[in-house]
C-alpha cells in the first residue's frame, strides 16, 4: 500500500537540566509505506498500529507522527510503537588499585558494551579510567648518529645509570631499549663513494662507523650493564644533507613490536634525540625511491633493510602507527630545531618536545618532565567509525571543557579517577553489527563497543491469516493491511482478477511518475484523492489538480480578481496577469501613431511585452538586429532598378517593402548604400513601419557609377612603358661595360708604374740623319 505524507513539524519542548536547553521532538516525513519507514524516519517519529486508526481513503502514513500527536488524535499508549534505545554492559571489571598483581591491571571500566540505538536518538554512558601505580614503562631511546652529535653521544655513553635510576623513580618495572639513525645511503642524501660509505666521518675522525638508515641496537631489558655495553660500542656517522631519516627510524620502531620487545602492559616512550630536521614522504623521489612506505617491519640483522628501497613516511602515517600501537614520543632537541618538532608535535597526539643542552646531558631531566606532562594529561578518543556514526565526550573533570570529538581531562596524578560522558549516535540504520574502540591515547586499555540499529517495528500482530478488519482476505501487519493474492485497497476491498496488481497501479501514474501524485489512493486503478487541510479536496485524473497553490497578488490568491483552477489562475474579463493582478489596459502600450507596442510584442499589464530583440516601451528599437541598409540592399536594386538577383521575382521576394519612392534627392542624414551587378553605388533611406517586417523606402534615382577606363592611353602608356624600361636596361649594361673597361685601364696603368727599364743602344740600328762636314769651312 503506496502513500505519501509531506513535512509536518509537530514540536515538543521539554525541560532539561539547565533552563537554557531544550530538547524538541519533531518528525519529519517524507514517504511512509510502512512501520519500519516511519521509524526510520527520524528519531522522535512513532507508528500507531492501532486497528481502524486511519479513516476510509485516508492515507496509512497517518499512523506516523510523534507520540503527543498520536496521542492527541485518539491512538492508545500502548499501541503505539517507538523502538528505545538499549544499553549492555558485558564487561565492567573494578578498576586496578596498584600494577603489582598477578593478572593484567586494569585501568579503564567498563571494557565491553552492547548498544543498540534507534536512528538519530543518541545514548550517553559513563566511562571511567584510573592511572595505577607503578604502572610499567618502556622506554625507547632513539638517537640521531650524524656526525653533528658526536659530543651528545659521549654524554649518553655517561648517563646510563642515571637514566635507570629516574626511570625506577617512575616504576619499579622499567626497562630501555636503544636505537640509532643517520639517513638512506643514497645520493644527494649519503656521499656514496665506496670509500666514504664505509667512513662517512671527516679524515680526522677515527673513531667512525660506515652510514647506515636505521639500526635497533639493543631490545627492552631492565639490565643496566647490557645497556651501558651497547651504548658504549656506538660511534658516530655521517651524512650529507641536513635532514635525517628520523621519520624511517620512529616507524620501523613503532611496527617492528616483537623486536624492539615492547610489552604488552606497558607505557611505551620513545624518546628521539637530534640536532636536525627530518624527511618525510614525497623527498625519496630526489634519489629516485618511488616506493611509497608501506608501514609494515622490514628488519633484518638489526637492520631496517628497505631503507633504499622504500620512501619516506608521511606525518600522518607515523602519527596513526604510534596511536595504534599506543606509543608516546618524546622529542628531545636542540633549541634551533625546537619550533620543527613543535609543529610535527602538534600533528601526533600523546606527544612533548623538549630542548637539549649543548651536550643532552640534561636529557633525564627532559625525559622525567616529559613523561609528566603526558601522564598528567588523559585524552579519550576512539578508533575508526562505522559510517554515519558519531561519537562525542564531554570530560566530568575540573575545566575539562566543552564537548568534542575527544575527551581531555589535565593535571590528573597517578591514582585519581576521571571519567568522561561518552554520547553515540547513528544516523542511520546499519545493516549489522559493527564495532569500535574508545580508551585513552597511549594507553593499551580499550572499550570495546557493539553497535547495531533498531530499525524493525515489533507490533504483536494477530496470528489470524484472514483478519476480519482485512475482509477476511489478508492479515494485519502493524495495523495495516497485508493483503492475499489477488486483492488489494486499504481493508483488502479491490479484487484485481486477471489484472496484476502493477498494471492497476500504473493506471494511478501520470508519465509513470507517483500514484496519484502522492495526493490520494490507488483503489482498484482508480485514485481517490486525498482531502485537504484547508476542507478542500485534490481532483483530477490523477489527483493533479488543487485550487490552492496558484500565484498570489497582494497576498490574495489570483489577486482576489480570478478563481484559481488546477493551480492556474482564470481572471475576470478586466484582469489580466498570472495572478490577475492587472486591468485590461493598453494606453502605456500606443504609440503616438496609434498602434500598440508598434505592432511587433503584445500588451500585459498595460506594458508591451516585445519580440525577441527589440525594446520596450514602445517595441520601436531592436539593437542586437541586423540592420536593414544590409539585409534589404538586394530589394533596393530590384525595385529602384529592376537589376540584381531578385529581379525576376521581385514583387514577391521584397513585399517587405510595402512602399518605395524614386527621389531626385535624399532627406538630410547619412544614407544607406549598396553596390548592384554593375558595381554602381545605390544610396537609400529606409524605415521601418509597424508590424515585425513591414518598411518604407526612398531610393535616390541617380547611382554612382565607377568611369570606363580610357583604351587609348593604356595602349599608349603600355608601350611607352616598355620602352622605357628597355632603354634603362641598355644604359645599365652600359654602365656596368663602361665601369669594367675603367677597371682594366686602371689596373693596366699600376702594373706599368711598377716596371722598370734599363737604357741598352742597340747595335743594329742606323741613325736616319747623317752629318757631313766642309772642308773648306775654317769657322770664321
Amino acid at each position: 500500500h503506496l502513500s505519501f505524507y509531506f513535512v509536518q513539524l509537530p514540536l515538543k519542548v521539554r525541560g532539561l537540566n539547565t533552563s537554557t536547553q531544550i530538547e524538541v521532538e519533531v518528525c519529519s516525513k517524507t514517504v511512509i509505506n510502512s512501520c519500519s519507514d516511519c521509524i526510520r524516519s527520524g528519531a522522535y517519529c512513532t507508528w500507531c498500529k492501532q486497528l481502524n486508526f486511519t479513516k476510509p481513503g485516508e492515507q496509512e502514513a497517518a499512523r506516523c507522527d510523534t507520540r503527543a500527536q498520536l496521542e492527541e488524535r485518539g491512538c492508545m499508549g500502548n499501541d503505539i510503537i517507538s523502538p528505545m534505545n538499549t544499553l549492555t554492559v558485558t564487561k565492567n571489571t573494578a578498576l586496578s588499585t596498584n600494577a603489582f598483581v598477578k593478572d593484567e591491571p586494569i585501568q579503564l571500566r567498563p571494557q565491553e558494551v552492547n548498544l543498540k540505538l534507534r536512528p538519530g536518538l543518541p545514548r550517553t554512558f559513563k566511562l571511567d579510567f584510573r592511572r595505577v601505580e607503578g604502572y610499567p614503562v618502556d622506554l625507547y631511546y632513539l638517537m640521531d648518529l650524524s656526525y653533528s652529535m658526536e659530543d651528545d653521544l659521549r654524554s649518553i655513553k655517561t648517563l646510563g645509570n642515571e637514566l635507570f635510576k629516574a626511570l625506577q623513580g617512575i616504576t619499579k618495572q622499567g626497562r630501555i631499549g636503544f636505537g640509532s639513525f643517520v639517513d638512506k645511503t643514497v645520493l644527494p642524501f649519503t656521499n656514496t663513494n665506496p670509500e666514504k660509505l664505509k667512513k662517512p666521518c671527516e679524515e680526522k675522525e677515527l673513531f667512525c662507523q660506515p652510514a647506515f638508515g636505521y639500526r635497533h641496537v639493543l631490545s627492552m631489558t631492565e639490565n643496566k650493564a647490557d645497556f651501558n655495553r651497547e651504548v658504549d660500542k656506538q660511534r658516530i656517522s655521517g651524512n650529507l644533507d641536513s635532514p635525517e631519516g628520523t621519520l624511517d627510524a620512529i616507524m620501523q620502531a613503532a611496527v617492528c613490536g616483537d623486536r624492539i620487545g615492547w610489552r604488552n602492559s606497558s607505557t611505551r616512550l620513545i624518546v628521539l634525540t637530534t640536532d636536525d630536521g627530518f624527511h618525510m614522504a614525497g623527498d625519496g623521489k630526489l634519489a629516485g625511491i618511488l616506493e611509497p612506505n608501506d608501514e609494515r617491519c622490514y628488519m633484518d640483522k638489526q637492520l631496517y633493510t628497505k631503507s633504499n628501497d622504500m620512501d619516506y613516511p608521511s606525518v600522518g602515517q607515523v602519527a596513526s602507527q604510534l596511536e595504534k600501537n599506543n606509543i608516546q614520543p618524546i622529542f628531545a632537541v636542540t633549541k634551533n630545531m625546537e619550533n620543527v618538532y613543535r609543529e610535527l608535535s602538534r600533528m601526533i597526539p600523546k606527544s612533548e618536545v623538549g630542548v637539549l643542552s649543548e651536550d643532552s646531558k640534561n636529557v633525564v631531566e627532559l625525559i622525567q618532565a616529559a613523561y609528566n606532562r603526558l601522564s598528567s594529561k588523559v585524552t579519550v578518543t576512539h578508533d575508526a567509525l562505522p559510517d554515519n556514526v558519531r561519537v562525542t565526550y564531554t570530560p566530568l573533570c575540573p575545566g575539562g571543557g566543552p564537548a568534542g570529538d575527544k575527551g581531555v581531562c589535565d593535571n590528573v596524578i597517578v591514582g585519581e579517577m576521571v571519567s568522561f560522558n561518552v554520547t553515540v549516535t547513528a544516523d542511520e540504520c546499519i545493516d549489522r553489527e559493527r564495532s569500535f574502540l574508545i580508551g585513552p591515547l597511549g594507553i593499551k586499555d580499550k572499550l570495546k563497543v557493539s553497535l547495531s540499529t533498531r530499525c524493525e517495528c515489533e507490533c504483536d500482530d494477530p496470528k489470524e491469516e484472514n483478519h476480519k478488519d482485512c475482509d477476511r482476505k489478508g492479515k494485519v501487519n502493524c495495523g495495516m493491511c497485508s493483503c492475499n493474492a489477488g486483492f488489494v485497497g486499504q481493508k483488502c476491498e479491490c479484487a484485481i482478477g486477471e489484472k496484476d496488481e502493477s498494471s492497476l497501479r500504473a493506471a494511478c501514474r501520470k508519465d509513470n511518475g507517483t500514484e496519484c501524485e502522492g495526493r490520494g489512493d490507488c483503489v482498484c486503478g482508480i485514485c481517490q484523492c486525498y482531502v485537504q487541510q484547508g476542507g478542500s479536496t485534490y481532483y483530477g485524473t490523477h489527483c493533479e489538480c488543487e485550487n490552492e497553490s496558484c500565484e498570489k497578488f497582494q497576498n490574495k490568491l489570483c489577486g482576489g480578481n480570478g478563481k484559481c483552477r488546477c493551480k492556474i489562475c482564470e481572471c475576470n474579463p478586466e484582469y489580466e496577469g498570472t495572478a490577475c493582478q492587472c486591468k485590461k489596459s493598453d494606453e502605456q502600450c500606443r504609440t503616438p501613431s496609434g498602434s500598440v507596442c508598434s505592432g511587433r510584442g503584445t500588451c500585459q499589464c498595460n506594458q508591451c511585452k516585445c519580440i525577441e530583440g527589440y525594446q520596450r516601451p514602445y517595441c520601436l528599437t531592436c539593437p542586437a538586429c541586423q540592420t536593414p541598409c544590409i539585409t534589404k540592399g538586394k530589394c533596393i536594386e530590384c525595385l529602384g532598378f529592376q537589376t540584381g538577383p531578385f529581379s525576376k521575382n521581385c514583387s514577391q521576394t521584397c513585399k517587405s517593402i510595402n512602399e518605395f519612392e524614386m527621389v531626385e534627392t535624399l532627406p538630410p542624414g547619412k544614407p544607406c548604400d549598396v553596390r548592384d551587378v554593375e558595381n554602381c553605388r545605390v544610396f537609400f533611406i529606409i524605415k521601418q513601419l509597424d508590424g515585425e517586417d513591414n518598411y518604407f523606402a526612398q531610393i535616390l534615382k541617380t547611382r554612382e557609377c565607377p568611369e570606363l577606363p580610357n583604351i587609348y592611353a593604356i595602349i599608349g602608356g603600355s608601350i611607352a612603358g616598355v620602352a622605357l624600361i628597355g632603354l634603362l636596361i641598355l644604359l645599365i649594361i652600359k654602365a656596368i661595360l663602361y665601369m669594367r673597361d675603367v677597371k682594366e685601364f686602371r689596373r693596366f696603368e699600376n702594373e706599368q708604374k711598377k716596371g722598370k727599364w734599363t737604357p741598352v743602344n742597340n747595335p743594329l740600328f742606323m741613325n736616319a740623319t747623317t752629318t757631313v762636314a766642309n772642308p773648306t769651312f775654317t769657322g770664321e
